[in-house]
């Protein structure tokens, strides 16, 4: 994991504790709800999986043979 990575994903943990705490604070007079609480949760967890990876391209056997072969 480089160094950027570890920087996302920690940003992405401190967003969710700002979730967590929003959501936890709301007031109770509020009729929409934890909707900004909700936003970040959704932030955070995108964020997390950017951090580790599993949003990179990876391509198959087939693909990396075909560009190996069309290379110019």
């Amino acid at each position: 994991m480089t160094g950027g990575r570890m920087i996302e994903l920690a940003a992405a943990v401190v967003i969710l504790g700002a979730g967590v705490f929003f959501y936890r604070r709301r007031d109770k007079s509020d009729n929409y709800g934890p909707q900004g609480a909700v936003i970040l949760f959704v932030v955070a967890a995108i964020m997390a999986i950017h951090a580790l990876g599993a949003l990179d391209y990876h391509p198959t056997s087939a693909e990396a043979q075909y560009f190996k072969d069309h290379r110019r």
